[in-house]
């Protein structure tokens, strides 16, 4: 890492003129373009053309992909890519190779057309969710290892702005396309614009980080236990990569943190399922209800976009004042709250006003909610394992309510969507309660990284 020993308070602002925090801002973006292409604008596609909320539905698990990207973060962390790795480094050889699957899916999806021919279009969603599953690992770890503890916040805070400005690109800008041409040119323009991912993948340096001393003495044992056993050759190779690949970065973690560790994934695991329930759904909901394609993305996504990068930046301000563990805390509570908002929504109608109330609530919370769980995050992972003990956090974040949304379509269609939004709401009390346990047992301000701190 470059200049580690630099003491914030001389920084101020300036930090953002670090060329790595500025690198997160490209990087962000083509990791926040990708999302809504396979969600969000999909369902909004999907329904433009007439398939049932039922289909709509299930073809959320599409982005499952973000959910289960854990099972191959080892390789990410360990397996080098034939040239790219020699060129370009470990982190950014896998971003480079998915972002050109993400470009090369997307273009799929802008060539077919779901009314005569769904399981393709279905398809090349699924190979741009693993795509851009496999390209948010590669970035995660080169958030966290490429500066110190005292600018992961500004890290943090140029890549959710770069992720957000993408979200208005492949919502809004998709919609105004889809609405002015076609879904076809849409979607073409979202491929050409990976571009932006591919040119900072190459100009971006590659990462050096250290190994604490304690995580090498945990893989130490792994060379003692191979030195016990018969095994030998490629053998020998497969189990040592098993063990220190997969095995090591688990075990670690819940050495590390004891009875604790439970603790801390069932929170993660339940954080956001609120939030993921009401995204599946969102522009379904707003079609369903009268608004047009202009005023959702006008309203929803370009407006909510501004609300978003409030929320994030109050979030820093917030953090920084008192800390992780108060505003993990206070999310926990406001995000389910906000999803109050739609359900009155519904009730209320196609209320202009009310929409605009609705994505203020939920964006400013939105935008607080990432920027303190993206640090919390960061704060629990060992620079040896970085890929897959994030990926082990951000699937978990997602698995459990990316699931559950596969059935909120038919649930909305049953149920309707004032009690929908009602039930959705509901699921955030976990967290909540979660949340408050975890300040007394494993407070998210007295955790340490290994290698870093």
């Amino acid at each position: 890492m470059n200049d580690t020993t630099a003491e914030p308070a001389r920084e101020g602002w300036k930090v953002y003129l670090k060329p790595r925090v500025i690198g997160m801002l490209f990087l962000g973006f083509s990791a926040g373009l990708p999302l809504l292409l396979v969600g969000g604008t999909f369902s909004a596609w999907l329904r433009d053309l007439g398939i049932e909320l039922a289909a709509i539905g299930f073809l959320s698990w599409v982005g499952m992909a973000h959910s289960i990207k854990v099972l191959w973060a080892p390789l990410i962390d360990r397996a080098p890519l034939p040239l790219l790795s020699r060129l370009l480094g470990r982190r950014r050889s896998w971003m480079l190779l998915a972002q050109l699957v993400i470009a090369g899916a997307l273009l799929g999806m802008a060539l077919t057309d779901p009314r005569e021919n769904l399981s393709l279009v279905a398809l090349w969603a699924v190979l741009a969710a693993f795509g851009s599953a496999t390209q948010d690992v590669a970035i995660d770890a080169y958030r966290v290892e490429a500066e110190a503890r005292h600018r992961q916040a500004a890290m943090a805070a140029t890549y959710v702005t770069g992720y957000r400005v993408a979200i208005l690109a492949a919502g809004a800008g998709a919609l105004h396309l889809a609405s002015i041409d076609s879904w076809m040119l849409a979607y073409g323009t979202m491929a050409v614009l990976m571009g932006v991912g591919v040119v900072t993948t190459l100009v971006i340096a590659e990462p050096a980080v250290a190994v604490d001393s304690t995580t090498v003495r945990f893989e130490q044992r792994v060379a003692d236990y191979l030195d016990r056993t018969d095994h030998a050759g490629w053998q020998r190779t497969i189990t040592a990569w098993f063990i220190g690949a997969i095995v090591c970065p688990f075990a670690e973690f819940f050495q590390r943190y004891g009875k604790a560790a439970l603790l801390i994934l069932a929170f993660v695991a339940t954080f956001r399922i609120s939030d993921i329930f009401m995204g599946v759904m969102a522009n379904p909901f707003y079609l369903d209800l009268g608004f047009s394609k202009a005023q959702i993305a006008n309203i929803a996504a370009a407006f909510g976009l501004a609300m978003t990068l409030l929320g994030a930046a109050l979030g820093g301000l917030l953090v920084a004042r008192f800390g992780i563990a108060p505003i993990l805390l206070l999310t926990a509570f406001m995000a389910p709250a906000t999803n109050l908002m739609f359900a009155w929504l519904a009730y209320t109608g196609p209320q202009t006003q009310g929409l605009v109330m609705a994505i203020i609530a939920d964006n400013i919370t939105g935008g607080l909610a990432i920027s303190v769980f993206i640090a919390y995050l960061s704060s629990l992972t060992n620079t040896a394992y970085t890929a897959t003990q994030y990926a082990l956090f951000s699937s978990l974040m997602t698995l459990p309510g990316q699931f559950a949304a596969g059935f909120t379509g038919v649930m909305a269609a049953a149920m309707g969507w004032v009690p929908f939004f009602m039930v959705t709401a509901l699921t955030g009390l976990p967290a909540i309660v979660l949340a408050a346990l975890l300040i007394r047992h494993a407070h998210p301000d007295r955790v340490q990284r290994p290698g870093l701190d």
